[in-house]
């Protein structure tokens, strides 16, 4: 039967019309968003205060250009100590259920950032930071959470809304690093008297992201509902493990990699094992994450040592206060521009459009370095000055919108819903190897020019290599996501 046409018959078919976007699951939405202020609350606190922390404890002797090295080392090791356990973490939440993992990563986070607070030599600080690291698998667990309670049509605005976790942490962090370090020298009415805050000037800024971890631990206990459909006790998953191995029967050929979809509704929601995840879908969508990540940690790394280090020496030389004011107000525009923007641009743009832009922008972000020291030495800290680190806040803004990109093609990557979880740890313990390798290279390349006015511009020049490696590796990303072609 014909159907009858006339002025207000739609020009195209209902089949061919966007799907409307499903409602958001805001409960649980909003319960994953809270914990995931978590991490970067704890891994950012310690940017203001750490040249400052390296120098009080006398590690350097003295020496202002190892005060880079040692900075970096102290970023570097939570990542290297991560890399070592996130696959593990994340395996695992495929088999136990997303819940138990992240609740032994919240109380990983809480008790290591308590003893990063107490510590007095660098061995304790190494030690925190190496605990804090290994216990937390949070990171990936988390982004399969988020794809299990939406679908295609809401999931890249779900991600449009994690970064006001991620911006609101790294807002909060270098906020309350910066503001509460040595607080009975800040406030002296109401710290000064006290010999424990003279003893531990540090123990404030790291107690309170460890306590709002510890306050976590208890609305994800009480509140978060489990996502995987098909989870198993622990004690059961080790039973079975151990009569595995004690039959010593295994299918290889169910190992190989492949990439024939999964039909059966039943190998859809199956953890699929470690080589079949090894595919080159997998391995790109990984790749492209371990790049930007490593272009973000590095110039996080560099940003508030090249603002702290005096303007002689390369640097602007601001104070821990001032340098957790310029943190902050690029936290809170990036957290606003994502969620107004991203999702009506990646409608538009698409994912490998807006991912190109992101990773390009780490190329004018590197040159205003060397100009801001440039407007300094001639004209102190003016209207100039400022204006510039204005750009380079808008180049760290546009860097940020390539995470969404990537998460929306990591999900699209994995050849089963069971192995989400696994295929997130892939990717996240590749950026924790990159993450543990991008803090110390690029804060010991700083320290390097620092040291030698020859090699003044040797930092840049290595910080641009990453971004051009970054740039060729988002070329193998396709145009539409793998799921869809």
């Amino acid at each position: 039967m014909a159907h009858s046409v006339h002025e207000e018959t739609p020009l195209l078919h209902a089949q061919q019309q966007k799907p409307r976007r499903t409602p958001l699951p805001w409960r649980q939405f909003t319960i994953i968003l809270f914990l995931q202020l978590a991490e970067p609350l704890t891994s950012q606190l310690i940017s203001p205060f750490a040249p400052q922390l390296v120098r009080d404890i006398g590690v350097t002797n003295g020496d202002e250009t190892k005060v880079g090295f040692y900075v970096g080392l102290l970023h570097s090791l939570f990542f290297a100590t991560q890399a070592l356990t996130v696959l593990h973490w994340s395996r695992a939440s495929d088999h136990i259920g997303r819940k138990p993992v992240l609740l032994t990563g919240l109380f990983g986070l809480s008790l290591s950032m308590y003893c990063f607070g107490l510590s007095k030599t660098f061995v304790g600080l190494v030690l925190s930071r190496s605990l804090n690291g290994a216990l937390n698998g949070n990171v990936g667990v988390m982004k399969s959470m988020m794809v299990e309670i939406t679908d295609e049509t809401n999931l890249a605005q779900a991600y449009a809304f994690m970064p006001i976790a991620w911006s609101s942490g790294g807002t909060l962090g270098p906020l309350i690093g910066g503001l509460l370090s040595r607080p009975a020298d800040r406030f002296p009415n109401v710290f000064g008297n006290m010999e424990f805050m003279r003893e531990y000037p540090y123990f404030l800024a790291c107690a309170v992201p460890a306590t709002f971890t510890a306050i976590a631990w208890i609305v994800t206990f009480l509140f978060l509902k489990e996502t995987l459909p098909n989870s198993v006790p622990l004690r059961q998953l080790i039973s079975s493990k151990i009569r595995q191995w004690s039959s010593n029967k295994k299918d290889f050929e169910s190992e190989l990699p492949t990439e024939t979809p999964v039909t059966s509704e039943n190998d859809e929601n199956k953890p699929l094992p470690l080589r079949a995840l090894l595919i080159p879908r997998v391995l790109i969508a990984a790749g492209n994450y371990a790049a930007l990540s490593t272009i973000e940690i590095a110039f996080r790394s560099v940003q508030p040592l090249f603002y702290a280090t005096p303007i002689e020496l390369g640097g602007l030389g601001l104070d821990p206060p001032q340098i957790g004011n310029i943190l902050a107000v690029y936290g809170v525009l990036n957290g606003l521009f994502q969620i107004f923007f991203f999702a009506n641009l990646h409608d538009r743009f698409g994912s490998k459009a807006i991912f190109t832009v992101a990773v390009s922008s780490g190329i004018p972000f590197i040159l205003t370095c060397p100009l801001i020291n440039a407007l300094a030495r001639a004209y102190g800290l003016n209207w100039a000055v400022w204006c510039v680190i204005g750009v380079q806040t808008i180049c760290s803004i546009l860097l940020n919108l390539g995470y969404a990109c990537i998460f929306i093609y990591i999900a699209a990557a994995s050849p089963n819903r069971g192995s989400l979880g696994a295929t997130n740890g892939i990717a996240q313990m590749l950026v924790s190897i990159m993450r543990s390798i991008g803090p110390a290279s690029a804060t010991s390349m700083f320290s390097l020019s620092i040291k030698t006015p020859a090699h003044a511009w040797f930092v840049y020049y290595f910080l641009l290599v990453i971004v051009f490696m970054a740039i060729g590796t988002s070329l193998l990303l396709p145009r539409k996501m793998w799921k869809d072609q």
